[in-house]
């Protein structure tokens, strides 16, 4: 991670164990006022809306949102985009729903641990705080011609009246804030003539805001140094955006300054030159495509720019995650790291398709759009101009990132193959991930939960997980604590190539450090055009007389669609062990899965997989 990080990281321990985060972020501070809401009314920074009036979006009464409302009323969220649970109507927004533990209000956020297998999850507790569940309420109060703002105001207050200023589970974390003060913002715009806004509980919600703003500023370089990656973005862009949307807070103009330029170094740095995202997850660059369609409407709206590099970085994030799309479904592959984050909710598709969001943020970039949805005109796009499809080269390569994808008509093939200047999220290189008409057949076993048992974080994280081979029972990095990975992989080269009628990807990846210094995996995939056969070959170089288990995860529902024969080094054919295993297609919640694992000490396999769909 470097010598900066290191030092960083030794005087973040110290500054915190010395109690100077309490003196930095204060308990009970001072209560700020600033306008009157009526001034504030009179005189609204520029913003996607201004009230209720929507450009030219037509009222939809769709039951499905109806339904998403009325759990909401009645006390039932939706955590991490799937999973329903019943908080109640008097939550205290302190308490695990899953394991129950409550967390201590009274104690400063620095005292407070993430990480705890008594507690749990802290992401349980942190879901509802970020206020994501508006949309929700605002898109339905839109449709339905039903007034909700009175909910909206009575969970806006509850909230600053049960979390007080740098207290408790929701000051941890930063980017949970950013978030809250845009969800915040984005009701207060809709409701900014509700009789339910009244001066006291503007003034209220002001100075809760202030102090919020105030801490992402004061911890800033926590995520700019310590963590560096979406984070970053989330938190900067928030300090950008501080003086556009709350101009009469004195300190938001030194934050605005300083935020734009630390949102321009972070786009620059954690967006490769290729389109491809440093978290290696799809989940991930999907939450730094929203946060990029926030910084450029709002920053057009304000008659700001900025950096040419930031356009840049999102065109080419654009093209890459377009390659990776499958238009049938709008899903990408289950790569990375997942924890169901999807920060601003405007249509009601599924969380797993991508398109409005990819069709957002072209919007923003001033192109034209390929997927009409709701979103579009929250955001307040106008009159742009709709194209009929994608065109998508058959041979896609993305070496920075190390991605290569081939689209062969409705068949696509997905390879990572990848060294690492930044942190490695899994142990998954040269995975293989197939779609065929809209179906993910072979696919990743996803994330799971971060927090949770030691044997489950190594199968979504690990070779186990993927489909890609591991030695010993070994993942190719050694994995550490928390977010930790050992021994990243720092040697990878791939070529993907069409000659004749065949697609030909050829990789090489040196890892298992821990087995041994000079260790090699290559595999070759060979598809031929217009057929649903990959011939995969994995060999191996120093691997002495070990184990070698190559993984296949199928999606149950097409285990009678595919066939998959191996034989090894000698030509001896392979028998199968066939598992019941897991699949996480979102945060928290565990399928039923079928892996299929050769076994040889020999060093090589040589594989075919067909497909009849």
């Amino acid at each position: 991670m470097g010598l900066r990080y290191v030092l960083f990281r030794i005087y973040y321990a110290i500054s915190t164990k010395l109690g100077w985060q309490k003196k930095a972020f204060p308990i009970n501070p001072e209560f700020k006022t600033f306008i009157t809401l009526e001034e504030w009314k009179n005189n609204l920074s520029p913003f996607f809306f201004y009230g209720k009036d929507i450009h030219k979006l037509p009222k939809n009464r769709d039951e499905k949102l109806k339904s998403t409302f009325q759990k909401i009323e009645n006390g039932t969220f939706t955590f991490f985009s799937k999973q329903e649970l019943s908080l109640g109507k008097h939550y205290d927004w302190i308490t695990n729903p899953i394991t129950n533990h409550k967390y201590d209000i009274s104690k400063h956020w620095s005292e407070i641990q993430d990480i705890s297998l008594d507690a749990g999850d802290i992401k349980f507790v942190w879901e509802k705080a970020r206020f994501s569940f508006l949309y929700d309420v605002i898109r339905y109060d839109y449709h339905f011609d039903e007034d909700q703002s009175q909910l909206v105001f009575n969970e806006i207050k509850d909230f600053i009246a049960k979390n007080p200023i740098n207290q408790g589970p929701n000051y941890k974390c930063s980017q949970e804030i950013s978030l809250r003060v845009l969800n915040w913002t984005f009701a207060l715009y809709y409701y900014k003539n509700s009789e339910n806004l009244n001066e006291t509980l503007y003034q209220e919600i002001m100075n809760s805001i202030y102090w919020q703003l105030h801490h992402v500023y004061n911890n800033i370089h926590f995520s700019r140094i310590a963590v560096r990656n979406n984070h970053a973005i989330t938190e900067t862009l928030m300090l950008y955006l501080s003086a556009k949307l709350f101009p009469f807070m004195a300190d938001t103009k030194k934050w605005s300054i300083k935020g734009k330029k630390w949102f321009e170094q972070e786009v620059e740095y954690q967006i490769y030159k290729d389109g491809t995202f440093l978290q290696y997850s799809m989940n991930y660059h999907r939450v730094t495509v929203q946060l990029l369609t926030w910084a450029i409407q709002l920053s057009k709206l304000n008659n700001e720019k900025f950096k040419p590099v930031v356009y840049d970085r999102a065109e080419k994030s654009l093209s890459f995650l377009e390659t990776c799309l499958d238009p049938v479904s709008g899903e990408l592959p289950n790569y990375g790291s997942n924890d169901g984050a999807l920060f601003f909710k405007l249509t009601n598709k599924d969380y797993r398709n991508y398109k409005s969001q990819l069709d957002d943020l072209r919007l923003a970039l001033g192109n034209k759009y390929y997927y009409k949805s709701e979103s579009q005109f929250w955001y307040g796009f106008k009159n742009e101009k709709q194209v009929n499809n994608i065109q998508i080269p058959d041979i896609n390569v993305f070496d920075k990132g190390g991605y290569y994808i081939i689209k062969d008509q409705d068949v696509k093939t997905f390879i990572r193959c990848g060294k690492y200047k930044d942190r490695p999220a899994q142990s998954d290189n040269l995975h293989l991930d197939i779609w065929v008409n809209g179906n993910n057949i072979l696919r990743d076993s996803g994330s799971y939960k971060y927090n949770t048992e030691k044997e489950l974080i190594n199968f979504f994280n690990g070779c186990e997980g993927h489909n890609t081979v591991g030695i010993e029972g070994e993942n190719q990095m050694l994995k550490g604590s928390r977010f930790i990975w050992y021994n990243w992989v720092k040697y990878a080269k791939a070529t993907l190539i069409k000659k004749q009628d065949n697609y030909i990807f050829n990789g090489e990846i040196k890892a298992f450090k821990n087995l041994g210094n000079n260790i090699f995996h290559n595999r070759r995939v060979e598809k031929p055009v217009s057929k649903n056969i990959w011939s995969v070959t994995d060999e191996f170089k120093n691997t002495n007389n070990f184990t070698k288990n190559q993984y296949w995860h199928i999606n149950p529902e097409f285990l009678d669609k595919i066939t998959i024969e191996t034989t090894d080094a000698t030509g001896n054919k392979l028998n199968p062990l066939i598992e019941e295993k897991y699949f996480s297609s979102y945060y928290g919640v565990k399928e039923k899965s079928i892996r299929l694992t050769f076994a040889t000490k020999t060093n090589t396999f040589n594989t075919e997989i067909k497909i009849k769909l």
